[in-house]
């Protein structure tokens, strides 16, 4: 769902910022092609539909919409990575703390 309305919101000229963390940031290492397992009936339902996997969705927000994806820099220390090591969609690593100072004002959802 997060990634429905980033890419939907970016392709509508919002400003979107995502920040990536733990268990999503393993998807944007390069070179790992693994999608994300299908969670509950409708992420069966969405996969038997073809729906786009969550990982194209953010891209697409990227780079048609100009949605900016941040990396949590703590997540990067955790699993032991670079900034060479994400896709090159991804913006530089922020810390929960700035991410927040920065939406400060903004809507944040959470998923």
């Amino acid at each position: 769902m997060a990634a429905m309305m980033a890419s939907v919101a970016a392709a509508g000229g919002d400003e979107v910022t995502v920040f990536f963390s733990m268990n999503a940031l393993p998807y944007f290492l390069k070179g790992k092609d693994e999608k994300a397992p299908a969670e509950g009936e409708m992420g069966r339902l969405m996969g038997e539909k073809n729906v786009p996997p969550f990982k194209q969705l953010f891209e697409q927000a990227a780079e048609l919409g100009d949605a900016k994806l941040f990396p949590c820099s703590m997540a990067m220390d955790v699993l032991g990575v670079g900034s060479d090591d994400l896709e090159d969609v991804m913006e530089p690593a922020l810390g929960l703390t700035r991410f927040l100072s920065d939406a400060e004002g903004g809507q944040i959802v959470t998923f």
